[in-house]
């Protein structure tokens, strides 16, 4: 975008029609190169205020756990080495815990390298798995390629209006797309954007869908490393919800987006009959990419002991698993009859064990060594 404009000014062209207010727009950052791709802080939807909501809403949500004078102290949490991932998971924390948690010994943030020699032991698996960097075809850029395919398929008509009310410039595809993108970006440092009001409806639907497909390729269902990469963050997990019975109550995992969809991916969590189309839009998908990872996304799972509604009677003796996604509760598809759309615990452990065959042996499929890390080892109180 910072391009764009510069090419924009040293053409000296004055801009006409949809795109006239850029002539007085800058970006929203006050030192662009220093806060790109950090936490926003201003604004009603910034991402530390977003942060520190979600946590004072779970603490909410979880009270009876949070006050509970049983609670092991201090409470592991993790973060991937990227500056706003971490500052992400303090001001969660900080809703959460309270303001004193790094202090009083209430909470304990670790931070986990986002290096390519952690092998299976990591957060950040696209990092680690070294076909998935090298492969140009199917790999971490597969999901960059048909995007640009889909891209083709709505932009040019939208460039072709611009280019019209200003004959002297034209934008490539990788320019409109920015324009988009600046819509949302700069919703949530100003809390509203003129570059919102310059594509329709359509156009909108359109980038939607781009971001659907970008995702889904690049590390989710649709991406042949996604799933494998997703399981060993599921696995643990799973192993941490087997385990119960101690008074280890919470374990928070902070990461990109695009660590949380390979695990969607695994779980087989938002399952499709065909893989999205890059020729146009569907009428209808599973797969949305604004209701899996929006701004501020997370994935919980509860480990639940009810009462049976038709005898009144603990079943705590049958743990269930159930998914909340966004705060909305997700079935899984082939695993619901318990309480809530739940899971019972013991379908649910079988279940990733199956997916774990399924998706086969990270560190085969990665291209690493015997030597590498082969499970992660850092997820426990």
């Amino acid at each position: 975008m910072l391009a764009l404009l510069e090419r924009i000014k040293d053409s000296n062209i004055t801009l006409k029609g949809d795109l006239e207010f850029v002539n007085d727009w800058d970006v929203p950052e006050s030192d662009p190169s220093a806060e790109h791709d950090q936490l926003t802080t201003t604004g009603p939807y910034a991402g530390t205020l977003s942060a520190f909501a979600a946590g004072t809403r779970l603490r909410t949500q979880y009270l009876d756990l949070v006050s509970s004078p049983l609670l092991a102290k201090p409470v592991n949490f993790w973060a991937s080495d990227c500056n706003r991932v971490i500052e992400t998971a303090r001001y969660f924390a900080t809703g959460f815990f309270g303001l004193d948690w790094d202090s009083d010994t209430t909470a304990q943030l670790h931070i986990i390298p986002e290096t390519p020699d952690r092998g299976a032991d990591t957060l950040t698996p696209g990092d680690t798995c070294l076909k998935y960097r090298q492969n140009m075809r199917i790999g971490h850029d597969y999901g960059l390629m048909l995007l640009s395919r889909f891209r083709s398929t709505y932009l040019p008509a939208i460039s072709a209006r611009f280019e019209a009310q200003n004959p002297g410039i034209r934008f490539t595809d990788g320019e409109m797309y920015s324009m988009q993108e600046m819509c949302g970006f700069e919703i949530l440092v100003r809390g509203s954007s003129p570059w919102c009001d310059v594509f329709s409806h359509e156009d909108w639907m359109n980038f939607e869908y781009a971001r659907d497909v970008i995702h889904y390729y690049r590390a989710g269902p649709g991406n042949p490393f996604g799933p494998a990469m997703g399981w060993l963050w599921l696995n643990a997990t799973a192993n941490l919800l087997a385990a119960g019975g101690n008074n280890a109550k919470f374990f928070f995992s902070f990461v990109h987006d695009g660590d949380i969809v390979p695990m969607v991916a695994a779980l087989d969590l938002v399952p499709s009959q065909e893989h999205l189309p890059v020729t146009h839009r569907p009428k209808s998908r599973q797969w949305q990419t604004s209701q899996i990872v929006p701004m501020n996304g997370r994935i919980i799972f509860e480990r639940l002991s009810c009462k049976s509604p038709a005898t009144n009677t603990d079943t705590g003796d049958r743990p269930f698993i159930r998914i909340i996604m966004n705060d909305g509760v997700i079935a899984l598809p082939d695993c619901n009859s318990g309480p809530g759309s739940s899971c019972p615990l013991e379908d649910f452990l079988a279940l990733v064990r199956r997916r774990g065959k399924e998706v086969g042996d990270f560190r085969g499929i990665c291209g690493l060594g015997d030597d590498a890390p082969a499970r992660i080892s850092f997820l426990h109180q």
